[in-house]
């Protein structure tokens, strides 16, 4: 019977040890009850050690600290197994707190232990002075800078705190450099933004003579990558192939994920389709190849592929499609990829919430938006930005407004630049002129923000909807930077909102300076003295496109329906149902004429008489495309409209007297903002 209790510890210590190897807490709570039962009252040091590597593992800080704590003779092998387990977990208070523990109880650290300890003071909060500390230590027990793994502790640390000249220096005495060691500086050079630093420090490596591993390559084309050094990535890839690194998944999608930054999607497109095992990262990384390239399309193929492939979605591989539906104004496939996120338990994740708020924003659905937003358990600077940004998009400048207050007075975010830029887009499509200028004149003083090219274009641009053009022109001719195309063109639209023919000129010819192959800077100015009665100057302009050959992007609105996207441009007979089409057209004209519609004949943009001027606009494209969803999509279902040019006065008019007399929502996306249509009422009341 003795015999059998002897033999029992080891058998207890198999047991953990298959607990930890199988992650299961279950497993591994039962040897822990059976060890209590057969060895109690003195549990042996080593399986102390083990239950405490067991809970430290398994990311079970109570079970853990309770388990270091009955151990009556705790031994540095235990204490290092809390300290690796609470610093690999993110949690560096415990992890330091026990360091300290065992010092004072006279135990000295080995070479496993200061690795762990650094590892808690790279997580312990700003300006910590946990990290020398252990440095100046590890120095007494002569482990720096002799021993190459603790030396590479210390250096990763100080990179991560932000202690980069004392990282150098450290890196400077260390007499074993290796492979580790380079990996360091390479792999927080690129996490710090200096991607030279890397590409420098890869170079150092083999003049050494230190070989790459997986860890150096990635680095290598993650800093390429940053810096779009489309050459030199691509030259490495050949030394890459030759060394057959390409067949490491971690290497090939590093590779991914450079061509596609370099926008070489079909290089990276290549990469993915020759490898020979793919990842969750593999899909993500093709996925978001094709949507930093705007091609959005393909990378929400990429992602049906993924779950073809039997991938189950994750928090990044569903908030990168999110962000593919927000570009494609998929607002029914952004739905169903919230479905998606809350059958996979990932919606609550601050990524995905923030995420679903931006696609939900952007694709006009700004009341899904808030549930999301007002329903997120914790919030980032993206999730603030995304929800301010949807108020934006339909120039809700009042809601917009009320959460930039309470992200300032919450005091846990601070606003940047970004967040800016769309609260004073909101205050400038809402109307809001004082309020979003004051913000503009204070952003320095109050969030120590400079102004940046967007911000500029932001207040040029909020004057000028407000007819104060020229106040507008005075803030350009006084910034500190070049003005740029997205400056003088708020300014010319303005000009053309307000008839200021002569201001807009200015604009324009600033522009074509800029831009001269641009067609939507001469259509603007043609417009804006057709406008103004003009003719000749506007006709003169136009011969002038045509003489340069520059051709004008044509005006069309497209409308989805039952997977099919219907295109309609102005004047457009083509489509199957224009004798439908027409005939609910001048139904609906009759109709609006009745209750008191009149035609806004100024967008008509040619010299034509009264009665061709009416007809004229009453066949743009965003009328065409109204009717046909007036005569397919069923009653109750909101009509959705995309156009790729800013709504004319004459259709938003219409629009809202429609909206009313049909009795439907009518939502009409332009190249600005949306615009929601209902019970002859719009959303922007009629400031846009």
């Amino acid at each position: 019977m003795a015999a059998a209790r002897a033999a029992d510890p080891q058998q207890l210590a198999a047991a953990v040890e298959a607990a930890i190897s199988s992650r299961s807490a279950r497993l591994g709570r039962a040897a822990h009850a059976r060890a209590l039962r057969m060895l109690a009252p003195s549990v042996p040091p080593f399986i102390c050690a083990h239950l405490v590597n067991l809970y430290s593992k398994l990311d079970l800080p109570g079970a853990a600290a309770a388990a270091l704590a009955a151990d009556p003779n705790p031994t540095v092998v235990s204490f290092t197994a809390f300290i690796s387990g609470a610093a690999q977990h993110g949690r560096p208070a415990p992890a330091l707190s026990a360091f300290a523990a065992m010092l004072r109880l006279g135990l000295r650290p080995n070479d496993f232990t200061f690795p762990s300890a650094f590892k808690a003071a790279a997580a312990a909060p700003p300006r910590s002075a946990a990290g020398p500390q252990v440095h100046a230590l590890a120095l007494r027990c002569g482990y720096l800078p002799a021993d190459a793994f603790v030396s590479c502790a210390a250096l990763d640390m100080y990179f991560k705190t932000g202690r980069t000249a004392l990282a150098r220096r450290l890196f400077g005495e260390m007499p074993n450099r290796n492979v580790v060691a380079w990996n360091a500086v390479m792999t927080n050079a690129v996490l710090a933004g200096r991607p030279l630093e890397t590409v420098e420090a890869y170079f150092g490596l083999r003049a050494a003579g230190g070989a790459p591993n997986v860890v150096s390559v990635c680095a290598f084309f993650n800093a390429c990558a940053s810096t779009a050094y489309l050459s030199l990535g691509e030259q490495f890839h050949g030394f890459v192939v030759k060394c057959g690194f390409e067949k490491d998944v971690s290497v090939s999608n590093s590779m991914v994920d450079f061509y596609g930054k370099c926008r070489r999607v079909e290089k990276a497109r290549a990469v993915f389709d020759g490898m020979g095992v793919r990842n969750s990262v593999s899909w993500c990384s093709m996925l978001v190849a094709h949507a930093q390239n705007g091609e959005e399309e393909e990378a929400f193929s990429v992602y049906i592929g993924a779950r073809r492939a039997g991938e189950e979605p994750t928090d990044f591989m569903v908030s990168s499609v999110l962000t593919t539906c927000a570009g494609l104004l998929g607002l029914d496939l952004g739905r169903a990829l919230h479905a998606v996120a809350v059958r996979s338990c990932i919606d609550a994740n601050v990524f995905v919430s923030s995420a679903l708020v931006d696609m939900y924003g952007k694709c006009g659905g700004v009341g899904d938006a808030e549930q999301v937003f007002f329903e997120m358990p914790q919030r980032n600077i993206v999730s603030w930005n995304a929800m301010i940004g949807g108020y934006a998009h339909i120039g809700d400048a009042r809601s917009a407004l009320a959460v930039f207050d309470d992200m300032i007075t919450g005091g846990e975010t601070a606003p940047n630049y970004i967040t800016l830029v769309n609260v004073l887009t909101a205050c400038s499509r809402g109307g809001l002129t004082k309020e979003g200028y004051e913000l503009f004149e204070t952003m320095k003083q109050r969030f120590g923000i400079e102004p940046s090219i967007e911000h500029y274009a932001c207040v040029v641009d909020l004057l000028g909807r407000a007819g104060m053009e020229e106040r507008a022109y005075e803030i350009i001719q006084q910034m500190p930077i070049r003005p740029s195309i997205s400056v003088w063109g708020a300014l010319l639209g303005a000009c053309k909102m307000h008839g200021k023919t002569e201001l807009g000129r200015i604009a324009a010819e600033k522009l074509f300076q800029l831009d001269p192959q641009d067609s939507g800077n001469h259509v603007l100015l043609s417009n804006m003295l057709a406008s103004a009665g003009r003719w000749a100057e506007a006709t003169d302009v136009r011969k002038e496109m045509k003489n340069v050959g520059i051709k004008k992007d044509p005006g069309r609105s497209w409308i989805p329906w039952k997977n099919v996207v219907h295109v309609f441009h102005a004047k457009d007979t083509k489509h199957e149902m224009n004798n439908e089409i027409q005939a609910l057209l001048a139904k609906l004209k009759g109709q609006m004429q009745a209750a008191g519609y009149m035609p806004d004949t100024q967008c008509a943009l040619y010299d034509l008489d009264e009665e061709e001027k009416e007809s004229e606009v009453f066949q743009h494209s965003e009328k065409l495309a109204l009717a046909f969803g007036l005569i397919r999509i069923p009653p109750g279902v909101p009509i959705r409209i995309m156009k790729n040019l800013r709504i004319c006065v004459d259709c938003h008019r219409a629009f809202k007297f429609i909206s009313g007399i049909v009795g439907r929502e009518i939502i009409v996306r332009d190249n600005s903002r949306f615009h929601h249509f209902k019970n002859y009422e719009c959303s922007c009341n009629d400031y846009w």
